[in-house]
Order: C-alpha cells, then structure tokens, then sequence
C-alpha cells in the first residue's frame, strides 16, 4: 500500500510539474503554413465548384483538416518518436489529450451532418467554436497568450452561425477564420517562445 501510494504521489508531481511548464512542440511555422492553407483552400474550392461552391465540401475540409494537422503535427510526432524524453513524452500525451475531447466532438458531429444531410453552411460556425474550446483545454500547457486566440475561434464560431451567408461567403469564412487563427497561434507561440529563446530571454507564459 506504502509503494502504491508514494507512487501515486510521484504521478501527481509529475502532473503538477508539467502544468508548469510551457509545452514547446507546436511550432510557429508548421501552424502558420496550416494558416496559409486554409486560405489557399478556400480559393480553390471556390474555383473547383464555381456553380456550387458547398459541393463536397465536407469531404475536401476534412481532407484540408488533414493535410493541416499533418503540416501541423509532423514536427510534434517525429521528435516524439526520436527525440524527446519520456518526461518530453509523457507532456506530449497530456496535451494531445486535452485537444482529443474537442476535435473528436467535432468528427462526430460532422458524422451527424453528413449522415442527416444537415445544412453544411452552419458546420465552420460549430467547428471553429469546438476549436477554440479545444485550444482552452490545452491552454494549461501553452503560453497563456494562446487563450485570445481560442477565444478568437469561439466568437468567430458564433459569428458563422448567426450570420447569414451566400455559399460562397461560408466557403471564405470558413478559409478565413481557420486562416486567421492558425497564423495568430503562430505569432503567438513565435512572440513567446521562440524570439525569446533565440534572444537568450526566459519564454513567457
């Protein structure tokens, strides 16, 4: 019970210490490539689909969200496969953790909408809401900064959701409010971590 409990105790150090500190696998430039994407994403759909720009769309944004999170992501899962330590890994999972909840909520309401065949126009609006909640799950770990930009998503979120639009406005609301919000995490994590270490300054949370 004794070895039970003092290993109990070393988890929740562990636990206590890396809410602590600031998570430095997400990168300024793979998040704002991301960013750029969903711009470039939203004009080719609409050149794509001139007649009808919501055609397929959940397919090609669930391909873009992919191809995002690859660019995204690639960094994260080769350094942890190669180079961090478990402690570096062990942060790793809790951070992904924390945004799973959120990104799986957003597939299986997009499962919803394609197998009801609800109106598409309002699934940028849901996305983006559940987005930013995401990012405050995992803001614990990240510079704090991070919070405006998740607050950013939801109000953008909402926006898309009040607000009517012809299709080819929710085509470029959807490509602007990812875009724009990728690259504000990108300033964000560049202004907080990154300039600050290639100036030799303590990172700021």
């Amino acid at each position: 019970m004794e070895i039970h409990r003092a290993l109990s105790q070393i988890s929740e150090i562990h636990a206590h210490v890396s809410r602590g500190e600031v998570y430095r696998g997400f990168r300024s430039v793979p998040v704002g490539l991301s960013g750029l994407l969903a711009l470039a994403a939203a004009g080719l759909q609409l050149r794509i689909f001139p007649a009808d720009p919501l055609a397929w769309f959940i397919a090609y944004w669930t391909g873009v969200a992919a191809l995002g999170a690859t660019v995204a992501g690639a960094g994260i899962v080769h350094s942890y496969l190669f180079r961090y330590s478990e402690r570096e890994r062990r942060t790793t999972r809790r951070v992904v953790g924390q945004l799973l909840p959120a990104l799986f909520a957003g597939v299986l309401c997009t499962g919803v909408f394609h197998a009801r065949q609800l109106p598409v126009e309002f699934l940028p609006g849901l996305w983006a809401i559940l987005f930013g909640l995401g990012i405050f799950a995992a803001r614990p770990y990240l510079p704090h900064r991070i919070g405006w930009v998740g607050l950013y998503y939801v109000i953008a979120g909402v926006w898309l959701l009040a607000a009517p639009a012809s299709p080819a406005a929710v085509v470029w609301g959807m490509g602007l409010v990812f875009g724009v919000g990728q690259l504000a995490g990108a300033m964000v994590l560049y202004w907080n971590l990154e300039r600050e270490n290639n100036g030799g300054k303590k990172p700021q949370r």
